[in-house]
């Protein structure tokens, strides 16, 4: 009788890991997608948004704009989602999902995320795409930082170190003013766009875990489709924010101007403005979706690792120099990631054997 209890118990385990891994599968892939719509966010937003000002384009609003300014996207996904809702659940389903707590948490992170992008547009109008982009990086310090304040994210002597190292890439970077110095800017223009690059990776930083807090806030079940519905609120309020500024710039009105004196050609101006919207809306739905499916950490872990294809493209695509102190900055943010990134692996090696541990005490049962 014993035995025959037993072996109940062991396929009731068995049965429920072989669920456990079901359900892992399908996260799993919607993870990988995520990342590869937050892969191509990355690399390509920074050098289309380059490319506008290397081209003559001068508006730093429009640029910022151009960041959140293509939030009309996601509403294809969204009906997609309220149709499946629909099907499967009636006339009933609900059509915005969001609560009101939802929506003002979005629209606050949504207007520091309008700040967020005007500072590092401005930043990249008046650096090198490689140089901005080493900048950006040290968002990944400032992620790991914010994330331990706000939702609790372990902090190891691993975390430590590599905040450390890319600090100290940043100020190597500071240092090479005189040799990374733009055509036709000056010492005081780079400096100023050193400064908000540097602070837009710190507030980004500080905004992928708040994301991750409003998802642990919310008073009601957060699925994906709740996620998209957060994206569209924060873009739009950040678009907002932005469209603001250009209203008081007065850059809608010199748009025209701008693409007639474009280098590419007055039609290729509109259709980078176009490509830039959309190239970062892969951005900012890649990056939700992983802080979801994943951690703002591990989202912020994302951005980091792509830095070297980002700077290598920067250097092929617009002929960058690419000084001894660079290289030197590259390395420093390269360590300070896989220092963070062996901590991280420990750590996830440690909880692995901790379940395997727990899995085997219930299998072996009660003595």
């Amino acid at each position: 009788m014993r035995e025959i209890e037993d072996e109940s118990e062991s396929l009731i385990v068995a049965e429920t890991t072989e669920v456990r891994r079901g359900e892992t599968r399908k996260p799993l892939l919607l993870l990988t997608l995520n990342c590869a719509m937050l892969a191509v966010g990355t690399c390509g937003g920074p050098l289309l948004l380059r490319l506008y000002f290397v081209q003559g384009g001068t508006s730093v609003w429009l640029s910022s704009w151009l960041e959140t300014g293509g939030w009309p996207i996601v509403f294809l996904p969204l009906v997609v989602a309220y149709s499946r809702r629909r099907t499967a659940e009636g006339p009933s389903a609900r059509l915005i999902l969001m609560d009101p707590f939802l929506f003002a948490a979005s629209a606050v992170v949504g207007v520091l995320t309008g700040l967020d992008d005007y500072l590092y547009a401005y930043g990249v109008a008046r650096l090198p795409a490689s140089t901005s982009a080493l900048l950006i990086a040290t968002q990944l310090a400032f992620t790991a930082g914010f994330a331990f304040l706000l939702v609790r994210q372990q902090f190891t002597s691993y975390s430590i170190n590599s905040v450390f190292l890319m600090t100290m890439g940043a100020a190597v970077l500071a240092m090479s003013a005189s040799s990374d110095l733009p055509a036709g800017k000056s010492k005081g223009a780079y400096y100023a766009g050193f400064f908000m690059t540097l602070g837009a990776a710190a507030l980004y930083g500080f905004v992928l875990p708040l994301v991750e807090l409003t998802y642990n806030k919310a008073k009601q079940a957060v699925t994906y489709s709740l996620v998209l519905e957060i994206q569209l609120v924060m873009c739009f309020f950040a678009t907002a924010f932005c469209t603001v500024g250009m209203l008081v710039n007065k850059d809608f009105q010199a748009i025209p101007r701008e693409a007639r004196d474009f280098g590419l050609g007055e039609a290729r101006y509109y259709v980078v403005l176009v490509w830039n919207a959309i190239i970062w809306q892969f951005f900012f739905l890649g990056a939700i979706g992983v802080i979801f499916y994943a951690s703002s950490l591990f989202s912020g872990i994302i951005i980091a690792v792509l830095l070297p294809i980002t700077e290598i493209l920067a250097v092929i695509c617009f002929h960058e120099t690419f000084e001894a102190e660079k290289g030197v900055s590259l390395g420093l943010s390269l360590w300070g990631f896989f220092s963070y990134f062996y901590g991280e692996f420990k750590r996830a090696e440690k909880e692995k054997k901790q379940q395997q541990q727990e899995t085997e005490a219930l299998q072996q049962g009660p003595p």
